[in-house]
């Protein structure tokens, strides 16, 4: 009996569910191939469906590899993440979890976040926040990351966290002179941070957190380690509240 009369529609759905080396086409002969095109596009055209059941097992299937090379890539980077001594720590210091930002401060996903993660760590307590200073969105981008740890190193923590809220709710171009007016209204030393913002220290950071977003695939802001896993974009209070117990176990 010849393959175009055993080739049911039965049997091209089944085909789909095969692992790809099942089926070789090159032990079937030109007609046979010939055949074969034919039952399954034939098959496809009226069972459309099928497409988009295979587009989203392979999504699923995609989802899934990135979930476990996100999990290996934090594990393999866990200390550059957690402990690399020089990026800011708020939140609860001793939290039971550890919330990692990479962020730009002309970033609006960024701002939107800033105040969910602000939230969060109100409501909860228990957080220990870590932000990476990652300038990505141009030469604005980096002067107010610039000015940002210049302000870290120079003033310390708490006035590094007063600028980092002020700089997220900011509207509008960044400039030195912007830069100046907001250090003064905070009561920052703007001469002395002004001139560390090009120092080799305030480089240092900013070259070895970029190195270690190039080494986690990082591309965009925000993106946030939640404890052992990575959240790539914006993601609202209440699942970022629930990833977190969810972390707890």
């Amino acid at each position: 009996m010849s393959l175009h009369h055993t080739l049911t529609a039965a049997a091209v759905a089944g085909l789909f569910a095969m692992p790809a080396a099942a089926l070789d086409l090159t032990k079937m002969s030109a007609e046979e191939r010939s055949i074969f095109r034919q039952e399954v596009r034939s098959y496809l055209m009226d069972n459309p469906e099928v497409i988009m059941e295979a587009v989203n097992v392979l999504e699923e299937r995609q989802q899934q590899a990135q979930v476990q090379a996100d999990l290996s890539m934090v594990t393999d980077n866990a200390d550059e993440i957690f402990n690399d001594g020089f990026s800011y720590v708020g939140g609860n210091p001793d939290g039971d979890i550890t919330l990692v930002e990479f962020l730009d401060y002309r970033c609006g996903y960024c701002k939107r976040a800033h105040g969910e993660v602000s939230k969060l760590l109100e409501t909860d307590g228990n957080i220990r926040l870590i932000v990476k200073e990652f300038p990505i969105l141009g030469e604005q981008s980096v002067l107010a990351s610039r000015f940002a740890v210049a302000t870290k190193q120079v003033a310390g923590g708490e006035s590094y966290k007063a600028l980092n809220d002020a700089l997220m709710t900011v509207n509008g171009d960044v400039s030195l002179p912007m830069l100046r007016r907001l250090g003064t209204t905070l009561g920052l030393d703007t001469a002395a941070i002004e001139a560390r913002m090009d120092s080799a220290d305030v480089t240092e950071e900013i070259t070895r957190t970029r190195a270690l977003a190039q080494k986690l695939r990082i591309t965009g802001t925000p993106t946030f380690v939640v404890h052992d896993e990575m959240l790539r974009g914006y993601l609202p209070y209440d699942q970022m509240m629930e990833m977190i117990k969810e972390k707890r176990g």
